[in-house]
């Protein structure tokens, strides 16, 4: 009691410190960068992410974009080209007037050339920024550029997609948040028994959620994704703690003498609840950052962070707040909408084993959907954006016109003999969906030396270390045609020089196709481990972690596995990070449940009235929790046009409602099915007596 009883009388001290920490987390907010690009979180001892460090500081060139001009004279290209050398951060703009003076007839220069820059009515331009593909510069760059070219002119790239991204998610994140805001407190205002609870809710909870998001600041960025997911995850999974106390301290009522009294017994109560529950959740988010692609290490400490600071919000803030108000909060109570489930628990007890057979009949088709799901992700960024997108349409003109899918970008030896770079470019030339070379030793021919090219081009593709190649591939990136590709082009490059590198977007892209395969299986592992470990020691059982943990995987393997039986394609990072939120956080569910029922089997009551007893109990406060995260999540899933962010809100409405089904309906059949055996492995389980009741 004595913690409760200091939080009591330090209320109103809680309520200014945490008025005054608002101000330098709005602060920390807006001043937190927000990357918009994935492949930054690729290792850095990749060579493909060496290369890109390579390129930028040898040749001074970081991203790299195609811009498709349409229907323009040649002496108004000339004009453009001028416009965009002035952009600031526009390191070199590359098209055939530079390579060949703008008098000589198109027609005598060859046919690489024409090709690579001219097709039918579109002209291409080549763009290199002095900044990295995804720094702010570049992005305003694109920006500047895309006002110059107008609307008959198309940027392509990734930093244009990013460039996209960014303007998309900036313009829906508040969106997000006002609807998993409105959804999550009808929902509450529906199934708990006061109007007003739903709004100290989110004002505590809305405290919290500034406090983490200010202090991503002290980690110097955030990526977009982890931006606009982590206050609408953080609403949604610290609900429940605040379930927790507001439940405990309408119990506490009936019992104390006074509200202080009862909100001192209810905060010593829930910290102990909460406890066993956040700390699993916790463990959830910090398996994420075990991931190799660092973008996991990223969302993992932004939501550990905040399911901490959600704890503490609901023991300290949360009871201040609650007895400022607690005479409106009492007008306004009313009638919860969840009906008394007694009846409904004896019934499901009563027909137990229908629900085991159930399991083991979904449980084979789950687990097939579940490993197809996974085999059946996406990489492409693009893919994830609307169709309507500038950069989306760039890349259809790019390929519709040029028959360009992606381009690759080789750094090889500057110092390489000469004729193996001719014999290496010939070779590359033949891979089967090689559209054409562009280097130095394709625009001349073997018998015409280098020395021959204006400067302005032999600048842009030799530095004192590298030599940089364009391949333009047919092949679109994330393909298996792009990947088989790739490795055909790498084993003539190290055939002929072992410095030699391939890089651009594919090869990010293939690099972390194998590096997230890895990591799936990775965090799997972890987060079941310690998730496994913390109910062991919180249950002080060995059976009761498998059971608990079997049940929730369940659950998890019929959400990833609906993907495939429905024909969807997820984004790769989706089943990643679904697979450990949703154990971490439904996983509470079922430890709710399990608790009230060792309490009812210590206390010498029957496995049936345990049972039942802990399903009425837990019931109601499972619908709450579930409906809450499902309302807050699904809404921004329905709104969101970005498919990696909707892809993975929707995953977790669609898991929080299946976890509550499992909890509800499997875990008291386990429970039945197992309770001699989880007597004889769980201390204290029984009454030293052994006597029982009939309850």
């Amino acid at each position: 009691m004595r913690f409760g009883k200091a939080i009591v009388k330090s209320r109103v001290v809680i309520l200014i410190i945490a008025l005054a920490l608002m101000v330098p987390s709005v602060l920390g907010m807006i001043f937190t960068r927000v990357n918009y690009d994935m492949l930054n979180y690729l290792p850095e001892n990749l060579d493909t992410v060496k290369g890109q460090s390579y390129l930028l500081d040898d040749f001074g060139k970081g991203a790299f974009s195609f811009i498709i001009v349409e229907n323009m004279e040649e002496k108004d290209v000339v004009k453009l080209e001028k416009k965009l050398k002035k952009v600031d951060h526009v390191d070199t703009v590359l098209w055939y007037a530079d390579i060949a003076d703008i008098s000589v007839p198109i027609e005598i220069l060859p046919s690489d050339i024409k090709d690579a820059f001219n097709s039918g009515d579109s002209t291409m331009i080549a763009v290199f920024f002095d900044t990295s593909t995804s720094a702010d510069e570049t992005m305003d760059a694109i920006t500047e550029i895309r006002s110059i070219t107008g609307k008959h002119c198309f940027v392509s790239g990734l930093s244009a997609m990013i460039t996209d991204m960014r303007n998309l998610a900036e313009s829906e994140e508040a969106v997000y948040v006002a609807v998993a805001v409105v959804l999550a407190v009808a929902v509450m205002m529906l199934f708990m028994d006061s109007f007003l609870i739903p709004f100290i809710f989110l004002v505590s909870i809305g405290m919290s959620i500034l406090l983490n998001m200010g202090t991503n600041y002290f980690l110097g960025e955030i990526s977009y994704i982890t931006k606009a997911l982590a206050a609408v995850l953080q609403l949604a999974v610290t609900m429940d703690y605040s379930i927790f106390l507001w439940h405990s301290y309408e119990e506490q009522k009936k019992l104390q003498p006074d509200h202080k009294t009862a909100m001192a017994k209810a905060i010593n109560e829930t910290v102990l609840s909460v406890f066993g529950s956040s700390i699993t959740t916790v463990a959830g988010f910090i398996a994420l950052c075990f991931m190799s692609f660092t973008l996991g290490r990223d969302l993992g400490i932004v939501m550990a962070k905040g399911v901490a600071l959600g704890v503490i919000g609901c023991v300290t803030t949360l009871p201040a707040l609650i007895l400022l108000f607690d005479k409106p909060l009492e007008k306004t109570s009313h009638r919860p909408l969840v009906p008394d489930t007694k009846k409904l628990s004896k019934g499901i007890v009563k027909i137990f084993p229908v629900f085991l057979i159930i399991f083991l009949a979904v449980l084979g088709p789950a687990i097939y959907g579940y490993a197809n799901t996974n085999n059946e992700v996406y990489y492409n960024f693009s893919q994830s954006l609307p169709e309507d997108m500038p950069n989306v349409i760039a890349n259809s003109k790019l390929e519709e016109d040029f028959g360009i899918g992606t381009t690759h970008m080789l750094l090889s030896d500057a110092k390489l003999d000469s004729k193996k770079g001719y014999k290496m470019i010939s070779e590359l030339k033949k891979v089967k969906g090689v559209k054409y070379v562009l280097g130095l030793k394709s625009l001349v021919g073997e018998s015409i030396p280098e020395e021959m090219l204006p400067s302005s081009v032999t600048e842009v593709l030799k530095s004192d270390n590298w030599e940089l190649t364009l391949i333009n591939s047919e092949y679109k990136q994330a393909t298996d045609e792009v990947a088989g590709q790739i490795d055909s082009i790498n084993k003539i490059i190290k055939k002929y020089d072992k410095k030699g590198i391939l890089i651009g977007e594919s090869s990010c892209m293939n690099d972390l196709i194998e590096v997230t395969n890895v990591d799936f299986r990775v965090v799997n592992i972890i987060s079941i481990i310690a998730i496994f470990i913390i109910i062991l020691f919180v249950e002080k059982s060995i059976s009761l972690p498998v059971i608990l943990v079997a049940v929730i995987e369940t659950a998890i393997f019929i959400n990833l596995g609906i993907p495939h039986y429905l024909g969807d394609s997820l984004p790769f990072i989706a089943p990643i990070c679904i697979s450990t939120i949703q154990l971490g956080a439904t996983v509470d569910y079922a430890i709710l449940m399990t608790t009230r029922y060792k309490k009812e089997r210590s206390l010498g009551n029957n496995k049936r009235a345990a049972v039942i007893t802990a399903l009425s109990t837990s019931i109601p406060s499972i619908v709450v929790s579930a409906l809450g995260l499902f309302a807050a999540t699904f809404g921004v899933a329905v709104y969101c046009d970005v498919d990696m962010i909707g892809s993975i809100c929707l995953l977790l409405a669609r898991g929080a409602i299946v976890s509550m089904f499992c909890v509800i309906l499997i875990l008291p059949a386990m429970f039945m099915l197992f309770d001699k055996v989880i007597a004889k492995t769980t201390i204290g389980f029984l009454p030293k007596t052994g006597g029982k009741k009939n309850g």
